[in-house]
């Protein structure tokens, strides 16, 4: 079986390939990490809908539902 190339990769040819590069592009987005609004480091992850969590200072914060 061949590799996966992204996030939407797992559709194989379902659904269409503008809503698999839509859906790719958010994934992709969402789980990179994201700059802290408390120390600025680059470390931010989400923990669940709309809660992020620095990995640096602990701080716990809420946001956008995709992306802080």
């Amino acid at each position: 079986m061949a590799e996966q190339k992204n996030y939407a990769g797992k559709f194989g040819p379902r659904y269409g390939r503008k809503i698999r590069a839509r859906y790719a592009e958010i994934e992709a987005n969402q789980r990179k990490d994201h700059e802290c609004p408390s120390c600025g480091e680059s470390a931010v992850k989400r923990v669940s809908s709309g809660v992020y969590k620095c990995k640096k200072c602990n701080t716990k914060f809420t946001s956008g539902a995709y992306v802080p």
